[in-house]
């Protein structure tokens, strides 16, 4: 009777660690097509790294009930874990890189951010700019940045020459992005500055809309060397970011999470390029903001 009921609890032991696996397992694999039910794969998207906690919590339980079955059914999270995004920790240089660097940075102010800490970027964009933090944000960045472009909430600040400034609607119904061309001393670079749409838990309507009308900007827009800087208000998780992210590269190093500032749990900033190499890129501190600011150093390709 003892051993019946010992095969007993090790099957309901190894079911339920075998369940749990497979649930991670999908969760990580299968996320993109599974259906947004309340929400729940928005945010399941916008935190996806942090499954390895359970996953290796998962793992460590197997181990300490001497679970052979479960240690097994756990490998396949660690792994599809590890598929996802240990690429993002290896550096991978390209080999048409130049010698010349130009550094970048975005930031969403949000109610108390300052721009200090962003002076020695040469291509600077900011999201929530307003009348209450427009004009120390210009005094911190005019003196090293002749060249601005702003429209609605979005700011541009620049080291060289702007021209051909357009603001863009993605689909708000006001302008809330521009695009600018910045003339540089290694030839134009077309710079996206964009603040998407809100997005809350279940409720992604505006996000989605204005980031398929930039999708379809950038797709058309042919430019060897581009910039998209801003808030775009989607981890780089989420497949709907998918669609841009095929022909431009995160400019980033490791996981880089931005927002929440006191303890980043994702990355809804970001700094896209076609036609770099990323030399390096941070996060910097907390400032006051509720985003912290990634920056990145480039290098440009040369043409082939």
């Amino acid at each position: 009777m003892l051993h019946g009921t010992t095969f007993r609890v090790n099957i309901a032991r190894d079911t339920c660690l075998v369940s749990l696996a497979a649930v991670l397992g999908v969760l990580l694999v299968a996320n993109p097509v599974l259906p947004d039910l309340g929400g729940v794969s928005q945010l399941v998207c916008s935190f996806l790294p942090w499954l390895l906690i359970p996953s290796l919590l998962l793992a460590t339980l197997a181990l300490v009930v001497r679970s052979v079955v479960g240690m097994a059914a756990v490998c396949a999270p660690l792994v599809a874990w590890s598929i996802l995004f240990i690429p993002q920790l290896i550096d991978h240089p390209h080999a048409y890189a130049t010698g010349a660097e130009l550094q970048v940075a975005t930031m969403n102010l949000g109610s108390n951010g300052t721009a200090d800490e962003l002076t020695d970027a040469a291509i600077v964009s900011v999201q929530e700019l307003t009348g209450r933090n427009r004009a120390a944000v210009a005094a911190a960045l005019d003196p090293q940045h002749p060249y601005t472009a702003t429209v609605g909430t979005v700011g541009l600040w620049s080291r060289f020459p702007l021209t051909n400034i357009q603001p863009l609607d993605l689909g708000q119904g006001w302008p809330r992005a521009l695009r600018a061309e910045a003339d540089t001393p290694f030839g134009d670079i077309t710079v996206y500055a964009a603040h998407l749409g809100s997005t809350r838990l279940g409720e992604t309507a505006s996000r989605n809309r204005t980031l398929r009308t930039l999708t379809d900007l950038v797709t058309q827009d042919h430019s060897p060397r581009l910039l998209i800087l801003g808030d775009l208000n989607t981890a780089s998780t989420d497949p709907h970011l998918t669609p841009l992210t095929t022909d431009l590269q995160e400019a980033r190093t490791g996981l880089a999470f931005t927002w929440p500032a006191p303890f980043p749990l994702t990355r809804p900033d970001h700094i896209l390029t076609r036609g770099f190499t990323t030399r390096a890129a941070t996060v910097l501190p907390a400032n006051g903001s509720d985003h912290r600011a990634p920056t990145a150093t480039l290098t440009p390709h040369v043409s082939r």
